[in-house]
């Protein structure tokens, strides 16, 4: 299976731009790949356009968010029993009903399958501009790090992206958080 994504992400960088753009929009719903294998080499590759790739990616993501909404509002739970238990589909909701926006907004910025929260935020009935708002927050910040540190380092980004991106993603996931606490604090 493995072996079979790496040929599909292959062929995908082979569309540049647009396959970026249709990786960013399906992973928000339902594909498997995340838009990052194509958003780091299309930017390594032109380090002067990371910042603009980043926009496209985060742009493509929300919008695929709203797929992915519609998805668990009209399908909901017989679908997502394809790719999770129903314990995982449990805490996952149990985590929607007690933080709402933070879980989209933190599921947003790390590595953790973006599609079953925009499921579940569907499943959940979170407002339509309460998922875009935390969306464009959480995929924004992710796409926009690895855009950043690859317009600053260029090549050697691959490197460090590699090498940090774990304690980026925690540390923004900290951020995030606080961020978070402090708008629900004045709101």
């Amino acid at each position: 299976m493995s072996q079979w994504i790496h040929h599909l992400e292959q062929w995908l960088l082979e569309f540049g731009v647009i396959g970026l753009v249709i990786v960013s929009f399906t992973e928000s719903s339902f594909f498997p790949i995340p838009p990052d294998v194509l958003l780091i080499p299309l930017s390594i590759a032109q380090p002067e356009k990371a910042l603009w790739f980043s926009f496209l990616t985060t742009v493509a993501s929300v919008f695929g968010a709203l797929l992915g909404w519609y998805i668990g509002k009209k399908f909901g739970r017989p679908i997502l029993r394809y790719f999770i238990s129903d314990e995982k589909m449990n805490k996952v909701e149990q985590y929607f009903q007690q933080y709402g926006a933070m879980a989209i907004v933190i599921a947003g910025f790390t590595p953790i399958p973006y599609k079953v929260f925009t499921i579940f935020s569907g499943i959940s009935n979170v407002n339509i501009r309460t998922l875009l708002f935390w969306s464009f927050i959480g995929r924004g910040a992710r796409f926009f790090a690895e855009g950043l540190i690859i317009f600053t380092l260029g090549a050697q980004a691959k490197t460090f992206i590699e090498q940090h991106f774990t304690t980026i993603t925690i540390v923004g996931g900290i951020v995030m958080i606080i961020a978070f606490l402090i708008y629900k604090r004045f709101k």
